[in-house]
């Protein structure tokens, strides 16, 4: 099955898996996602061969994107 049909929808919120992004995150967002680890889809981001990713956007206004695999559907 493609990767399309299984997209997270714009508009769901996902919970972050902050073990996954850790070591790839600023530290200023690492702190953000120990109080709040939800974000809502707002757009898509294609990434470099390894799929598409999600652009969040979080509890304080604050957007960044991650790979599917390092969130989870609430």
């Amino acid at each position: 099955m493609s990767q399309a049909a299984n997209l997270t929808r714009i508009g769901s919120t996902v919970r972050i898996d902050l073990e996954k992004v850790r070591d790839r995150i600023p530290s200023s967002l690492t702190n953000h996602l120990k109080n709040d680890p939800r974000g809502k889809v707002i757009n898509y981001k294609m990434t470099d061969a390894q799929g598409i990713g999600l652009v969040l956007e979080l509890s304080n206004g604050m957007t960044s994107w991650f790979f599917d695999d390092e969130v989870s559907r609430n």
